[in-house]
């Protein structure tokens, strides 16, 4: 009984071997023509076969082998539109990282010296805000201190407005947990 598990995987994975043997050239180079780099037409293609594996292994792919081909078409079209975003999105962050460290180095204010708050103040609301999940603390970095609107969060961070006004509104709420200690002692 063992030997025909044993069998039988073998020959789903030579039978995966010889199918990716016809057919991997072609969506290697659909997935080049899809992506700015080699790097990224390979990660992209694999990760299309790797969700295909998954339907195929689950036994909830519909179509059987002959849908495989329009099923990682569409998948690789699909991969490769998320990490060009991934990758825009990482390069305004690091842009914008980059304009934050060039206005401090240049002698500007930081976030809450221009509010009039001394340094102690500063360095606990700084750190409380660094403690809050990242989607929540760039919406209420751009609103209160960019001066950002939810509608230009939204396009910069390519979500919806409804989606920046309450990622503002449960990361201030968060915030204002996370300060009810400092509150309370008297710290803010």
């Amino acid at each position: 009984m063992r030997n025909s598990g044993n069998h039988a995987m073998k020959e789903e994975t030579s039978r995966w071997r010889e199918w990716l043997r016809e057919h991997g050239a072609r969506l290697l180079l659909f997935a080049r023509q899809q992506s700015r780099r080699q790097e990224d037409a390979e990660d992209i293609l694999q990760e299309a076969l790797v969700k295909l594996a998954r339907k195929v292994d689950e036994g909830v792919f519909v179509g059987g082998q002959n849908a495989w081909m329009p099923f990682l078409y569409t998948q690789i079209r699909r991969e490769a539109i998320d990490l060009g975003r991934r990758n825009d999105r990482r390069k305004k962050r690091e842009d914008t990282a980059v304009e934050d460290e060039e206005r401090l180095s240049s002698g500007e204010d930081s976030w809450f010296e221009s509010a009039g708050c001394d340094e102690e103040r500063r360095a606990i609301l700084e750190a409380a805000l660094k403690e809050l999940p990242g989607k929540f603390s760039e919406v209420i970095v751009m609103k209160i201190w960019g001066g950002r609107t939810f509608a230009e969060i939204g396009d910069i961070l390519e979500i919806s407005l409804n989606t920046a006004a309450s990622r503002y509104r449960y990361g201030i709420e968060a915030l204002r947990k996370q300060l009810s200690g400092a509150r309370i002692r008297g710290d803010l």
